[in-house]
């Protein structure tokens, strides 16, 4: 089997790998529920996930193959075969030929034996034992994953933490105000039994992903991966993103539009004055630099984008109406007179 036909059958049902019986039977009922063919009808994906479930439930609810598949991963079928070693397993993967040894203990001894000067360290960072019962071995490779990790180790390539710990490795939603994504904050977190305190760092911005070392599954082999959380963000009424600014829409009068004005418009740091120019049209920006979300690694703060919206009285007094009629016949300009001369 190629290593990119490895399934982790506990990444397909969902489950840490020290999951009870009891914990994978409710998680192949319930997925087994989502995907079953006679609930999506003529859905290919559907299918095939349903296969992977059932099959991912025929190995772990099975004792002797879940011992196996936990031990050797990819080679766990032939491990399986004749007491733990098959001899005609072949070729593996990593390039490494199993099928010249008898046996798996013939494999580790000239393994060791290859070694040459530092064969005795080796053997005691990798101990081997087989024992009689179940007719099964344990093997504990300190610092390898499983079987396939031994054998690349044998083949002479090494196998990076980070790429035998992905299955590890667990996701989480972090939902955040803008108020605690702007200023930082301190969460509280459950995992389980174990609280835990993570530090939101401040301009944390949705689609942040925050790591959180050493949180996440553990496996048989005492180690464990990491938690990493996504950040969303709660709307807010005021405030929103466009790219890397902050923007909002602030409403003026149409004297305000026309005259130019003054205005009080809020900021995260609370409010300022801003001047409104002279003949501003609806939908302009003014731009408010500095005033925006803090940049990452301290590199300062991004701007702050005032969209104006003229927005006339829904209405007026009798003094008002007045001075918009005169306004309305003394006016000089047509703001329509480009249209006069479009055709089809």
């Amino acid at each position: 089997m190629a290593a990119t036909d490895f399934k982790d059958y506990y990444a397909i049902l969902g489950v840490p790998k020290n999951s009870s019986e009891a914990e994978i039977k409710k998680a192949f009922r319930r997925l087994a529920r989502k995907y079953h063919p006679d609930l999506n009808p003529g859905d290919k994906q559907a299918e095939a996930k349903f296969k992977e479930i059932n099959e991912a439930y025929e190995i772990l609810s099975d004792a002797d193959k879940r011992s196996q598949y936990d031990r050797f991963g990819q080679y766990w079928k032939q491990a399986s075969a004749g007491g733990g070693w098959s001899p005609n397993a072949g070729r593996s993967a990593t390039g490494f030929d199993f099928s010249q040894y008898a046996n798996f203990d013939e494999f580790i001894n000239e393994l060791l034996n290859g070694l040459g000067n530092s064969g005795t360290q080796q053997r005691r960072n990798w101990s081997y034992s087989t024992h009689t019962g179940t007719g099964g071995r344990s093997s504990n490779f300190n610092g390898y994953s499983g079987f396939e990790d031994f054998a690349r180790y044998a083949n002479g390539s090494s196998t990076s933490s980070s790429s035998s710990s992905t299955s590890l490795d667990r996701e989480a939603t972090l939902n955040l105000t803008f108020s605690e994504a702007f200023r930082g904050v301190q969460k509280r977190l459950s995992l389980g039994s174990e609280t835990i305190e993570v530090r939101i760092p401040p301009g944390t911005k949705a689609g942040s992903r925050v790591r959180v070392k050493g949180k996440g599954r553990k496996d048989g082999y005492g180690r464990q991966g990491d938690l990493y959380l996504n950040v969303e963000l709660q709307s807010h009424s005021f405030f929103q993103f466009e790219g890397d600014n902050l923007v909002c829409e602030v409403p003026i009068a149409p004297d305000e539009a026309v005259l130019g004005a003054k205005i009080d418009v809020p900021t995260p740091d609370g409010t300022v004055t801003v001047n409104v120019p002279p003949g501003i049209r609806s939908g302009q920006s003014l731009r408010l630099r500095g005033k925006g979300w803090p940049q990452p690694k301290g590199g300062g703060r991004g701007d702050q984008l005032v969209r104006v919206t003229i927005v006339p009285p829904k209405s007026l007094t009798d003094t008002e109406r007045d001075y918009y009629e005169k306004l309305r016949d003394s006016r000089s300009y047509n703001p329509r007179q480009e249209l006069q001369a479009i055709r089809l």
